[in-house]
């Protein structure tokens, strides 16, 4: 368990950080946490024991970046399961736990700046959109204009023709906010990041019980660019691979994230009720601009610039009633939440110039030299989920705890992604014209002179909108007893009636008949064991066996275009999938030779059927990404982890060293994992059509997104008698494949990623500011200078489908308690 104190010590400011420093966990891209190796479909996140929908479309685990460290009190990791846990449990399940009741009023607000060597103070690109996007919020700029939204609620596709007339096309386009979302601008001076959050809370004792108050706000703006080198290969020529797009892409993010805590906890003898409302909106304002040449869609020499300016907004709503209460014997639990998320991306721009030699310049004629694009996109998903735990300690001379459960969890999602784009009426523009920038390119002058309309592309590549939904029902029963001195087991079984659906729709809103539709209704019985040995009193072996399972997420199945603004890369599902069966087993060995030190080493392994893999292929000149259902795979390692604290007054004289102590922590994971794949296997991909599994999956291939070796190391000075500490923090992980390589003859090799060591310092220190007591934190991260590898390598050839330098980042920041 991660305690406050262990979360300030590693001076993230959001539990995802915090958790990469966990044996055998691994942070990906935007807080997604693989434990062991297994993708983040395989980690459970609950918050205070209730799941939480995700505002990511792409996945339905919660990216944990966007929980500060300032709400949470704690944070358990638990990889071996238990049936009072859902049943999907791949790799371990990360419990979240806000803050209570106080034990005291308080009042804290902490401020910190920071920036980093590729970003801050540098070039970058950027367009207006909004005067209040700083703030995360849209102020109406990229509303849906009058005239299209009254096209889009007709049902009926955007083409000229039976529905629409060609001046009520042009109407809409003209409708459309233009330079605002079109211009993109050079920043030469890209500003630093800013953090605020105040936190609070106070108790009361009214009679017997004692009334507490928590509440939380934060705001942080951040800015990142990414130079990035963009490669995709067609396949080997003359037995090498080579570019056939070969892409110089910056990309400018500007990420605000607001949240917002409001508890309030009731403690009466050993009960307690808690209600929590939490509030997290996560906006991400992207500008790209990149030039390079294709092959696939051009003749490979042509130059070519990519403009694309995006607006995505996630946001987070929730609010839970947890309470336990205590009878003697007895133990009552009760839980019940709401959550809503929801992800909106309007005017997602795309425009394409491509250089004419006849005229000097880049041109873009809304046809073949050239393209223009806007996408709207709106994702809403409500959650309710409610349980009850009924434990009974029997009265035998033997402790013995009877415990039983229901859960019941549904959640549903409808999608929508409309799709357009722009192309002149009358055929290519005049030279003149196919020169201007895009708001000029795309002014009401152009539209109406030039016959510039609006055509509708949505489902081309599968389904417009999608409806989906989750319902489960869950019970369990499970007795944790003492069957020998020093010798417990933990045995039960859980079962789960579960029914899943992703329903592909038509523009009208009726079920689409051109897309498959999933239905998945399966029933699991799913036991679980663990036999506890005490071997001493600081000392414990424990050994655990389970079935667990993983069900597909929403966007794995839903066959409908998502762009990932973190991978610059298109997804789009697979109605086909099925769920994954686990079977693990782990053994532990633990020593806990003194206070907050220790010793564990263990083992594990799990065998695997279905996993879903990702995959990459090519289409209309880009990288794609779907999902497929590999036959099965085994994964398996160790685990080791060593905490130390040396009192440095026993070795060094002085003041200094009298109150100081050093922490030294080091822990890691080898793991291992392969598919497994023989003749005969089938895969099914997203349009139905069946493939030999060997022309996607290789036999003895790593499972995506799994590292042999994570490593992570911690040396610090600790003030035992004040807050004074200074930790060196190491991070190494292997490489992991992201995607299987795309099929082909003969099949191109897998897409991976390199993360490489990570090398940070943070400082903690207290000090008197006008009779208050300031804390001051600073921090050093990817002090190396570690760069963002994904890449194909085939001999000495590479290829870099995503490569960027991340530079080094300093932060300062102050608090104040009152």
């Amino acid at each position: 368990m991660l305690s406050t104190a262990d979360i300030a010590r590693t001076g993230e400011g959001d539990i995802a950080g915090a958790l990469s420093r966990v044996t055998g966990l691994s942070v990906v891209g935007n807080g997604f946490v693989y434990v062991r190796g297994l993708g983040d479909r395989y980690s459970l996140a609950l918050l205070n024991g209730s799941q939480l929908p995700s505002p990511e479309p792409l996945r339905r685990s919660i990216p944990l970046d966007i929980f500060p460290t300032s709400v949470l009190a704690s944070a358990l990791v638990q990889k071996s399961y238990s049936v009072n846990y859902p049943g999907e449990f791949g790799g371990g399940v990360i419990n979240l736990t806000t803050r209570a009741v106080p034990d005291k009023p308080f009042l804290s607000i902490n401020v910190s700046g920071s920036g980093d060597t590729e970003t801050t103070g540098l070039l970058g690109y950027t367009y207006y959109g909004s005067p209040t996007d700083w703030t995360g919020f849209d102020n109406g700029t990229r509303s849906t204009p009058a005239p299209l939204a009254a096209a889009l609620s007709s049902g009926n596709l955007i083409v000229e023709g039976q529905n629409f007339t060609r001046r009520q096309i042009q109407d809409i386009n003209a409708s459309l906010v233009n330079a605002r979302t079109t211009v993109v601008q050079r920043n030469g001076d890209i500003p630093a990041n800013f953090a605020i959050d105040v936190n609070g809370g106070f108790a009361r004792d009214i009679g017997d019980v004692r009334i507490g108050i928590i509440a939380a706000a934060g705001l942080s703006n951040t800015w990142r660019t990414r130079d990035a080198t963009q490669q995709f290969s067609g396949g080997f020529v003359n037995g090498e691979l080579t570019p056939t797009v070969d892409f110089r892409a910056v990309l400018t993010d500007n990420r605000i994230v607001a949240n917002g805590l409001l508890g309030v906890g009731a403690e009466f003898g050993e009960n307690r009720i808690r209600w929590t409302n939490l509030y997290i909106r996560d906006t991400i304002k992207q500008t790209r601009l990149a030039r390079g040449t294709d092959a696939e869609g051009f003749d490979g020499t042509t130059p070519i610039i990519d403009q694309n300016t995006r607006w995505f907004e996630r946001q987070l709503i929730d609010t839970q009633l947890v309470s336990e209460f205590k009878f003697d014997d007895f133990g009552l639990d009760f839980r019940g939440s709401y959550a809503n998320s929801q992800r909106e991306s309007p005017y997602e721009r795309t425009f394409r110039y491509l250089f004419d030699s006849n005229v000097g310049d880049f041109v873009n004629n809304l046809g073949q030299a050239g393209s223009a694009r806007v996408s709207f996109s709106d994702l809403n998903e409500n959650a309710y989920s409610a349980g009850v735990d009924l434990s009974y300690k029997l009265p035998t001379a033997t402790p013995i705890t009877l415990t039983a459960g229901y859960a019941f969890n549904d959640n549903r999602r409808n999608s929508v992604r409309r799709d357009f784009r722009f192309l002149s009426a009358d055929g290519a523009l005049p030279s003149t014209v196919a020169q201007e920038r895009p708001d000029y390119l795309l002014s009401d002058y152009n539209i109406y002179t030039y016959n510039i309309l609006l055509q509708e592309t949505s489902g081309q590549s599968g389904a417009a909108a999608y409806d989906a939904g989750l319902r489960v029902h869950a019970g369990y029963g499970q007795i944790v007893a003492s069957v020998l001195p020093g010798v417990s087991v933990n045995i039960g079984v859980r079962y789960e009636n579960g029914r899943q659906f992703v329903t592909p729709l038509e523009l009208s809103g009726r079920p689409s008949t051109s897309v498959a539709q999933t239905t998945i209704k399966k029933e699991y019985w799913l036991p679980a064991g663990t036999v506890t040995w005490n071997l001493a009193e600081d000392m414990q072996f424990r050994v655990n066996a389970s079935k667990t399972l993983a069900r597909p997420q929403f966007r794995e199945l839903a066959f409908q275009v998502y762009q990932d603004p973190e991978g610059d890369r298109l997804f789009f599902g697979n109605p086909f999938l099925v769920d994954t069966e686990l079977k693990n087993v782990e053994a532990r060995y633990e020593w806990y030779f003194g206070r907050d030190q220790r010793l564990t080493l263990g083992g594990f392994f799990k065998r695997i059927d279905n996993p879903i893999e990702t995959f990459a292929f090519r289409s209309t000149g880009q990288l794609q990404t779907s999902f497929a259902n590999a036959p099965s795979a085994d994964l398996y390692g160790g685990e080791v982890e060593v905490q130390k604290y040396v009192p440095l007054d026993n070795i060094f004289s002085g003041d200094f060293f009298a109150s100081r102590r050093l922490l030294l922590n080091a822990n890691y994971t080898y793991t291992k994992s392969k598919l497994r794949v023989s003749e005969g296997d089938r895969i099914t991909f997203a349009d139905g059509t069946q493939f030999d599994a060997r022309d996607f999956f290789r036999d003895g291939a790593p499972l995506t997104g799994q590292s042999d070796h994570l490593v992570n190391f911690q040396i610090g000075l600790d003030n035992k008698e004040r807050v004074s500490q200074q930790t060196i923090l190491v991070n190494y992980a292997s490489k992991r494949v992201t995607n299987r390589g795309p099929a082909g003859t003969p099949q191109q090799p897998d897409i991976v990623e390199e993360p490489g060591v990570r090398l940070d310092f943070v400082a903690r220190e207290e000090a008197d500011f006008l009779g208050k007591v300031v804390e001051i934190k600073f921090e050093v991260r990817n002090i190396l200078g570690t760069r963002f590898q994904e890449f194909q390598t085939a001999g000495d050839r590479r290829i870099d489908i995503n490569t960027y330098d991340l530079g080094t980042s300093f932060s300062l920041g102050a608090g104040v308690r009152f």
